[in-house]
């Protein structure tokens, strides 16, 4: 359900070939708008996606989530898993997102964001790559930059990856990303959160980090 004062709209969105489903939530005022790119084995009824964005848009901001995958590939993938890891297939995909937003009337002013989970976190960085002009920034959340791979030293947007304090091994890998990106970058620990943010008050210091960084993003700090 929308918030008050929030327009909410299902949408079907060509792109890359395919037809994608999301839902597209925009606040009275809305001054940016995130769009979100699940993890490994998610989509867009995620429920520590949806979390987030819920708490995004009480700080004015636009949000659309989205099925990377079709049914029929999330059905394949769930034995094979061999769509989960193709970045080039969801990055092309997202990036068509990011270009349909700018074509709405509702979301063509405002200022992109890239919010990648798990794997979506480096299709977002490519997206934010290929669409220098587009996205203000990039936020991770327990992501694999790492996979994001050449796109990494292209991208000029900041950056801000958030990692669970327990999540030892990707907070290793996000390090090396970090040493990677062309751009700010900062690396914030969640202590004592895991890989899927699930501990009391974790997912809610996930909106407080995104928020702070887009507040300063967006006033060109």
């Amino acid at each position: 359900m929308a918030d008050s004062g929030t327009q909410e709209r299902t949408a079907r969105i060509e792109t890359a070939g395919t037809v994608l489903d999301a839902d597209l939530c925009v606040p009275d005022g809305a001054r940016a708008v995130v769009v979100f790119a699940h993890g490994s084995g998610s989509g867009r009824h995620s429920p520590r996606n949806r979390h987030v964005a819920a708490g995004l848009r009480r700080t004015g901001c636009a949000t659309l989530l989205m099925d990377l995958l079709t049914t029929v590939e999330e059905r394949v993938d769930l034995h094979t898993r061999e769509y989960r890891f193709d970045i080039p297939l969801l990055a092309g995909r997202l990036t068509g997102v990011v270009d349909w937003l700018a074509g709405q009337d509702d979301t063509a002013t405002l200022p992109a964001v890239a919010f990648g989970a798990s794997t979506g976190a480096a299709a977002a960085l490519t997206t934010a790559a290929d669409r220098p002009d587009r996205i203000r920034g990039v936020i991770s959340r327990g992501g694999r930059p790492d996979l994001a791979g050449d796109a990494l030293p292209r991208v000029t947007a900041p950056t801000l990856l958030i990692v669970g304090g327990n999540d030892v091994t990707v907070l290793e890998l996000n390090r090396r990303a970090a040493r990677l990106l062309a751009g700010p970058v900062d690396l914030a620990v969640v202590p004592g959160a895991t890989h899927l943010f699930e501990e009391p008050g974790a997912l809610d210091a996930v909106i407080t980090l995104s928020a702070d960084a887009i507040d300063g993003w967006l006033a060109g700090v």
